[in-house]
């Protein structure tokens, strides 16, 4: 039976994520897609229950009217059929509507709607632009997903279920109290105003300081995993003092929310109160003024009592959960802030897959400017043959990395194309784009997953023994055999740690080297592969690495000028431009920028790209 309510959601849909929309209800409808017969049925469910729980204080009137009207010897023959219904109602109806409601709301949506939402989130955020996720802490875009998702299944619930009681317990308070006498309605009709005047004065306020809270717990949390990813920083400068300010900052604006929305709910608490108090009183007067003068049964009096001090603590529960309401309200506004933004570099509808056949990519008078008008590359034309190895020169800032990244569509183009093959990589699909280009960075960046799942990464469904040979390729077998972690897993088995921080530079840029290797894409970019290794594995990696090179289209940065100097070209740029061209041969006889760079070194190394200065 659990397992039958627990299926019927889906939790990992399969249709494509699409933009969310930006307004509050058409975002929570947007995620509510596919759960809504279910959110129904519980609706329908919740409005039963409350219906058969008024009905309960009907009945108790006249649970007491007939003991005070009949004489024990006939009690049961007059009305014994009554309380049997009654007893089939108690025993049988509700604790089966209850039970169908709990099925559903624990076994099919508690768990499955919310996994939805996060499933549905995350697809789309991990095909946002890199400029997103440059713009955000990881914390704070994780941190968002998951409050906004759960924010997003209690604010649907708790709307109808609150709406379903409010609207059945109160309307049907109202009914019984004026069945007995309108007089007796009078106290519920007026506090019903009241109550519905608090709510409209405290929980926008609520609300405000709710969103004000959601914010300040994204920030404090990113503040905390940005300081601990980046904590070899932290120690290596000595600022544990300065990171406890910078995390205590972020602590505090969100201690300040708290303390603001417990003041609220203060003040809401006591106005409740003593509300509730007034109504207790003024329906026990009204209520024995009009059995004084034989208005009303003993059984009305206990009605109107019951339902008094049961509306004291229903409206306490609707008190809480309102105040949870909006704030779940205030944390989905949050989020979709962070969620609901376009995606800067978006796919064509039915974009198809990039097919490459030689390898050729063609800069056809591309400009590019980080949307600031001018600047960094403009009307740069560039033709590589199919097969052709050319290097990428220039000082830092020249537009090296920026044309790497437009090549691998980090970024649109605002003027010109990009051709592989003859096809526009703006109308092929980013996912088959990326497939045909392996790339070795110079900041190797590695899954906190096993060895194996790293290496695999470059190419799931290889074999073991395809593997075992990239790794060998990559002078990486020698380490990797030793390497263990805290859970004992060991070798291949082997967890690397967050960005693979457990393993030095020179392990991490084998370890990429390998998972390159064992992609074998047909277009092969090295941004200073080899910057992390000694001398000697560079030798020993080197021979290997001109062998992954043969048949491929190879574009390479470098700062150490020896290590590219043998390719086919090198291009040399500045300022965004081709300003030298040739072999290392021709470049030297040219006595050029190149030609400059190369006596200056000697064999030394050039200023690092910052990912250019310009960006």
């Amino acid at each position: 039976m659990f397992r039958w309510f627990e299926e019927r959601l889906e939790p990992f849909p399969t249709a494509e994520p699409a933009e969310p929309p930006k307004p509050l209800v058409a975002f929570c409808l947007h995620y509510t897609q596919g759960a809504w017969p279910w959110i129904a049925v519980m609706a329908v469910c919740t409005a039963l229950i409350a219906v058969l729980e008024v009905s309960m204080f009907a009945f108790m009137g006249n649970i007491v009217d007939w003991l005070s009207n009949h004489s024990r010897e006939t009690f049961l023959s007059d009305e014994g059929w009554k309380l049997a219904l009654i007893a089939g109602v108690v025993l049988i109806v509700m604790p089966g509507i209850v039970l169908v409601d709990s099925l559903i709301i624990h076994q099919t949506l508690l768990g499955n709607y919310p996994m939805r939402i996060r499933w549905m989130v995350h697809r789309y955020l991990i095909r946002q632009s890199m400029t997103f996720f440059q713009d955000e802490f990881a914390g704070r875009v994780s941190t968002k997903l998951m409050q906004t998702s759960l924010a997003v299944r209690e604010t649907v619930m708790k709307l109808l279920d609150v709406l379903n009681y409010v609207i059945v317990y109160f309307t049907g308070t109202l009914i019984i109290a004026a069945a007995a006498d309108l007089r007796l309605m009078l106290p519920f009709l007026v506090w019903l105003v009241v109550y519905v005047g608090l709510l409209r004065y405290f929980i926008p306020k609520i609300r405000v300081i709710s969103e004000r809270q959601a914010d300040a717990r994204s920030t404090m949390t990113g503040r905390i995993v940005d300081s601990y990813t980046n904590i070899a920083t932290v120690k290596l400068f000595s600022h544990s003092k300065r990171e406890e300010s910078y995390a205590r900052e972020g602590l505090e604006n969100f201690l300040n929310t708290v303390h603001g929305q417990m003041r609220l709910v203060t003040s809401f608490h006591f106005s409740l109160y003593a509300m509730n108090c007034l109504l207790l009183f003024s329906v026990g007067a009204i209520a024995i003024w009009l059995w004084l003068g034989s208005a009303i049964s003993v059984g009305a009096v206990a009605v109107g009592i019951g339902l008094v001090l049961r509306l004291n603590g229903m409206s306490q529960w609707i008190m809480w959960e309102m105040s949870a309401l909006f704030e779940n309200i205030g944390t989905v506004e949050d989020g979709i802030t962070s969620i609901s933004l376009p995606r800067l570099v978006p796919d064509v509808p039915n974009a198809p897959e990039l097919e490459v056949t030689a390898g050729a990519i063609d800069f056809d008078s591309i400009g590019f400017h980080y949307g600031k008008g001018a600047g960094i590359i403009d009307r740069l034309s560039l033709d590589i043959r199919p097969g052709e190895k050319i290097g990428l020169v220039g000082r830092s800032g020249a537009g090296k990395s920026t044309l790497v990244n437009l090549l691998l569509r980090f970024y649109d183009l605002e003027n010109g194309r990009i051709l592989i093959d003859g096809q526009d990589i703006s109308k092929v699909s980013q996912d088959s784009l990326r497939a045909q280009i392996g790339m070795v960075t110079q900041d190797t960046s590695l899954l906190h997953r096993s060895v194996r799942d790293n290496v695999l990464y470059g190419r799931p469904d290889a074999s073991e023994e395809m593997m075992l040979q990239a790794v060998r390729n990559a002078q990486a077998d020698s380490f990797i055999e030793d390497l263990s972690d805290p859970k004992g897993r060991r070798g291949f088995d082997a967890h690397v740690g967050e960005r693979g921080v457990k393993l030095s530079g020179g392990q991490r840029q084998r370890i990429a080297i390998a998972r390159v290797m064992l992609k074998d894409a047909p277009i092969l970019i090295m941004d200073e592969a080899t910057s992390a290794l000694d001398s000697e594995v560079e030798a020993a990696i080197q021979d290997n690495l001109y062998r992954l090179m043969q048949g491929k289209t190879v574009i390479a940065i470098a700062h150490r000028l020896s290590t590219i100097a043998a390719l086919d070209r090198l291009i040399v740029l500045d300022k965004g431009q081709i300003v030298e061209s040739g072999s290392h041969e021709q470049l030297i006889a040219a006595n050029g920028i190149y030609a400059g760079l190369w006596a200056r070194q000697s064999g030394g190394f050039l200023g690092l790209d910052d990912q250019e200065a310009a960006e």
